[in-house]
């Protein structure tokens, strides 16, 4: 065997998407208030609604009581697309919508003014209103009109693209303030309300069931959606999902459709996390967000099988940023973390979600599952911050695991090739098999083998000799990937198995 030249084994990659450092928003609680910070005179209502079963003739009175606080939003752009065309979605589906609803002809003469509209809810009786970051992004003039008749200039108080929760403010007093319901208490099979303006029609309610919670859909930060097959049109974005006691529970925001028109598919914000945003942003005028400083992902059964775990809860770290909150608390790659603050961790995004109701300064208590062992630390959550040898490059040999995969010694070439820092260290891809397990698994060309079966990997040969001996033909590696660290598990097995 020449060790200039060996070959590594193909992996089959069982290891979830790593997931974004967990920078997220703190909740409600500001770290400095604004002077004469305005007080949100809400009404909340959190009682259970009634589970028996028993069939409704009828939700007039549930509607005759909510419309009144669902407005229709009107705004005005310069300059600008249209507002019947979608906001910016390029990280999205395509058959992922969004809505402005439908755009009104220009005015003659007053050059490209262009009109669109949406909904929002009035949620205390001052005049705070909630809706869609995308409703109003990029807004001219807004305006809200009520269902008495009344049309009011509206002020922009604040916008979180994030969650695409906006919140508005008009001058007017003992408006129709709808009751906030608790969005975490809802499950699927409740019966839901939505109402909104689609199409530019006027008012419209429509009834459907939860279909689901917990989604994510969108490819914002912060997701959580609540899904329902109540129809959902152009129009309706920023509207209010209501239950059957009539309770804000979501904001209605977007549809997934393949023809652009309702599918039976919806997806509202959940109050709960919008409540928290608009909070913020009335008394500190900006979402605060908290950070952790770790990269996550999901764990799927071949992970849980390798890091010892019965089942496939929790979020695993792959990386942990040095001298942020994660470090200077013990947190270390490859510790899968179980609950934070007592409250137990399903994945990887319901952490990010978890970590987002803790102020900055405010200390975390995180269980974490290292070695098969539990352990308990404490984290002071932080606050969002707004090469040279020449190469040895080998294959690993057939007879191990990694079979079709090339590595080689980092340098500064291959650092400049692939971008890849200089604090990363190990054993870079340089070439995958196209019919090996490994380009099955998803390792590319560029990704750094960190860590071989929990054995750090220095270079080229320390990769090819962690390779050539495997009791299952699996193999774990921790691999740095375009920004960030995570896990794989590359299983072989099957491979032998057709092989006879």
């Amino acid at each position: 065997m020449n060790a200039a030249y060996r070959k590594l084994i193909p992996i089959a990659l069982a290891g979830g998407l790593a997931g974004a450092v967990t920078a997220v928003w703190a909740g409600p609680k500001p770290s400095k208030a604004r002077a004469e910070t305005p007080e949100l005179r809400l009404s909340v209502d959190e009682t259970p609604v009634a589970r028996d079963g028993r069939l409704v003739g009828s939700y007039s009175d549930v509607i005759r009581k909510v419309s009144p606080s669902v407005v229709r939003v009107n705004v005005t752009q310069r300059a600008r697309l249209a507002s019947a065309q979608m906001p910016d979605l390029s990280q999205v589906p395509p058959q992922l919508r969004r809505f402005f609803g439908e755009g009104m002809p220009e005015e003659p003469g007053r050059g490209p003014r262009q009109q669109g509209l949406g909904s929002g809810v009035i949620v205390t009786p001052d005049g705070y209103v909630l809706t869609n970051n995308h409703v109003v992004d990029g807004a001219d003039e807004v305006k809200v009109a009520l269902q008495d008749g009344r049309e009011l200039d509206a002020k922009v108080v604040g916008r979180d693209p994030k969650t695409d929760v906006a919140v508005l403010k008009v001058d007017a007093g003992e408006l129709p303030a709808i009751a906030l319901g608790d969005s975490e208490a809802i499950e699927v099979g409740d019966v839901v309300l939505a109402i909104g303006n689609p199409f530019g029609i006027g008012q419209t309610v429509t009834m459907g069931i939860v279909s689901a919670t917990g989604r994510a859909t969108l490819g914002l930060d912060y997701e959580d959606f609540i899904q329902t097959d109540a129809a959902i049109n152009p129009g309706n974005s920023g509207g209010a999902l209501v239950d059957a006691k009539g309770r804000l529970v979501g904001i209605n925001t977007a549809i997934l459709s393949r023809s652009g028109g309702n599918q039976g598919i919806g997806f509202a914000i959940p109050v709960v996390m919008a409540r928290d945003v608009m909070e913020s942003l009335v008394k500190d005028g900006k979402v605060t967000r908290g950070y952790l400083g770790v990269m996550i992902q999901d764990v799927n059964p071949a992970l849980a099988k390798k890091f010892g775990m019965k089942d496939s809860r929790g979020a695993l770290v792959g990386e942990v940023t040095p001298r942020g909150p994660a470090d200077k608390a013990g947190l270390e790659s490859g510790d899968v973390i179980t609950a934070l603050n007592g409250k137990d961790i399903r994945d990887s995004r319901h952490l990010k979600l978890t970590v987002a109701k803790a102020d900055p300064g405010e200390t975390a208590t995180i269980k974490v599952l290292r070695e098969g062992k539990e352990i308990s630390l404490k984290a002071k959550v932080g606050e969002l911050p707004g090469e040279s040898k020449a190469p040895v490059v080998g294959k690993v040999e057939d007879e191990g695991t990694l079979n079709g995969v090339g590595v080689a010694d980092l340098n500064e070439k291959y650092r400049r090739q692939f971008r890849i820092p200089e604090k990363v260290e190990g054993a870079v891809v340089t070439e995958v098999a196209p019919d090996s397990a490994a380009a099955e698994a998803g390792l590319q060309p560029g990704d750094v083998i960190l860590e071989i079966n929990r054995k750090g990997v220095a270079g080229a040969e320390e990769a090819v000799r962690l390779t050539e001996t495997s009791g299952d033909r699996t193999t774990l590696l921790k691999i740095w990937s375009r920004g960030g660290s995570r896990y794989v598990v590359v299983d072989e097995s099957k491979d032998k198995d057709s092989q006879g």
